[in-house]
């Protein structure tokens, strides 16, 4: 089902998300326009950004829906004229060129480059990219471990059903399950 959702936001709220990400003050996802993909987007127009700029960039999602989360889709765009999907997110607190890169361009197109999940520092990248169905790919954003053990770690993310979020995860850490940690190339330290 395509429709397009309509949110009448608080001046303020719109204000806010307007002067975090440089957006225009407009609360409302519109419908995309098909340019879902990172085609014609290049990794070197990406600026530069520290680790700290880009977990406040995804900390805005959080409450950018009238306090409450952005809400999920591949087909739609948020206000800021990023993708209400996980990659779409990703660019948005990485600022990259909009709509963003999908999540197979976030890992092969020189937007990261691969880490170990050892290296994994707030901002990094954990991404599964291997599957030719797009909704078994994935991004989330690593913000910190659980545990001195690493068993497990907080995230950003944009997932289905639920929208933006920050929770626990354990992606990447059992073998087998192909994510992936990667650095994004734009982050300054």
């Amino acid at each position: 089902m395509n429709r397009t959702h309509r949110w009448t936001a608080a001046p303020a709220l719109a204000l806010l998300g307007a002067l975090l990400l440089g957006a225009p003050a407009v609360a409302a996802p519109v419908t995309d326009t098909g340019t879902t993909r990172a085609q014609g987007l290049r990794a070197a127009d990406a600026p530069k950004l520290s680790r700290a700029e880009e977990i406040r960039r995804a900390k805005v999602w959080l409450t950018a829906n009238n306090g409450k989360p952005v809400p999920y889709s591949q087909k739609e765009t948020w206000s800021d004229g990023y993708r209400q999907d996980c990659s779409g997110y990703a660019s948005m607190a990485l600022r990259l060129p909009k709509s963003g890169p999908n999540t197979v361009a976030l890992k092969n197109d020189g937007w990261t480059k691969a880490i170990k999940m050892s290296e994994l520092r707030q901002g990094d990248l954990v991404i599964k990219a291997n599957s030719s169905d797009p909704d078994h790919r994935h991004v989330v954003i690593f913000d910190s471990w659980d545990n001195g053990k690493h068993t497990s770690y907080h995230a950003y993310e944009q997932a289905g059903g639920v929208g933006t979020r920050h929770a626990s995860h354990t992606y990447g850490l059992k073998g087998g399950d192909n994510y992936h940690a990667y650095r994004p190339v734009n982050l300054t330290d």
